[in-house]
């Protein structure tokens, strides 16, 4: 049973439905699933994997993997891409579209 109510949070709403089973994933943004992609292309074509990738840098062991996962809230922020950008020796503008998604 799906409900809306106009003084009720977003977190209280991820809170309820993991409660009664409602959702199975976390709705993102286009430009955040874009920026995982980029992220995870990299990483996979330097033949880095998530734990070695959140070692390098200095995150918790499983930050990447719930970043990757579209069941989990944890998503990359500006410094964590502009950590990356420096790892993998390329631009800030290396993560971002183009465009505006």
């Amino acid at each position: 049973m799906y409900w809306c109510a106009q003084n009720i949070s977003f977190r209280a709403v991820l809170f309820l439905s993991k409660k009664t089973g409602i959702m199975d994933k976390v709705d993102i943004s286009p430009v955040e699933q874009y920026v995982i992609d980029k992220v995870r292309a990299l990483r996979t074509e330097k033949g880095i994997s998530q734990r070695e990738l959140a070692n390098l840098l200095d995150l918790s062991n499983g930050f990447i993997g719930n970043a990757e996962s579209y069941k989990r809230r944890a998503k990359y922020n500006l410094n964590h891409i502009n950590a990356f950008a420096k790892l993998f020796k390329c631009s800030l503008k290396d993560f971002l579209p183009d465009e505006p998604l």
